[in-house]
């Protein structure tokens, strides 16, 4: 399973009455795969999983497949509790998904060897290969996913600490294994801040939660970032996501909130956000149209 473009994690639109829309959904994804995105990652963090039952998740990832049709591969998240977690793992392969983003266990911070068993426990419950999400209470060790990489199942690692040493680490630590089909990719909050640096380390890849909302402004952010065309990249990081990501720090939880609020001001009714998020105040949302504008000026320039 390889990976070419700007990763996608879509949101999970909420009818007016608070379930799952998955009309709305398939309209979502169907409207970015034009912008010819990398892979779709429905039911993981900007999708809200950590707000979605089991039901849910299998009705997320059902639309995403049939949505996509086989288009690029799609990688559904799993995570929090071990029992949840592998029933979540077994319903994304029952519902066509390609591979699986493992989250962070639920609440509990256990040693390496305890984390390490809960990914191959999750790997175990299904036939989907599985990518690592290196985040909060589920940090590894550069040792950790090297012993993980002698699982075939285990064929990716995305970051979302943001220590650059132990990255590097990890990277080098992975290739001494004689993995060559081990991909990599920056998974912080709006990544494309980030990426410069992270290509320097032989991390490529990344997700774009931006994309989901903007991806007129994230594919000329890639355009520029695969072209090397560091003047345009610097004024697309300047004029638009700098400025996002002031707006998204004001408030905990708006890596996801802001990203809704955008459909919406685009006219894709994704509903709101499901506690504990919350949704942004009028003079956020007049903020976040401005900062939209000036993205999508740069974009076409």
């Amino acid at each position: 399973m390889q990976f070419n473009g700007v990763l996608f994690f879509p949101v999970t639109p909420f009818s007016p009455s608070g379930a799952v829309d998955p009309g709305m959904l398939r309209e979502h994804i169907e409207s970015r795969l034009p912008h010819q995105p990398g892979g779709v990652f429905p039911a993981c963090g900007t999708g809200e999983f950590h707000a979605l039952d089991l039901e849910e998740i299998r009705a997320v990832v059902t639309t995403a497949v049939r949505a996509v049709n086989g288009q690029v591969p799609v990688v559904a998240g799993t995570g929090g509790p071990l029992g949840h977690a592998r029933a979540a793992a077994r319903a994304a392969e029952e519902a066509g998904a390609d591979a699986l983003l493992v989250l962070p266990p639920y609440l509990v911070k256990g040693p390496t060897d305890g984390l390490i068993a809960y990914v191959e426990a999750v790997a175990a419950a299904s036939s989907l290969p599985v990518i690592i999400y290196h985040r909060a209470n589920g940090a590894f060790t550069a040792d950790a996913v090297a012993r993980l990489a002698a699982n075939p199942k285990v064929v990716g690692f995305k970051d979302g600490v943001g220590d650059v040493g132990l990255a590097q680490e990890i990277v080098t630590a992975v290739a001494a294994t004689g993995r060559s089909d081990f991909q990599f990719f920056n998974g912080l909050l709006t990544a494309e801040l980030s990426q410069g640096a992270y290509r320097g380390l032989g991390i490529p890849l990344y997700s774009s939660a931006a994309f989901a909302m903007a991806p007129e402004i994230t594919t000329a952010y890639y355009r520029a970032y695969i072209g090397n065309d560091e003047p345009a990249r610097h004024r697309l990081l300047e004029g638009f996501y700098a400025p996002l990501v002031r707006l998204r720090d004001q408030t905990p939880g708006f890596g996801v909130s802001l990203i809704k609020a955008g459909l919406r001001l685009d006219g894709l009714d994704v509903g709101s956000v499901r506690p504990p998020l919350v949704d942004p105040s009028e003079s956020q949302l007049v903020e976040l149209k401005a900062i939209l504008a000036a993205g999508r000026e740069l974009a076409g320039s």
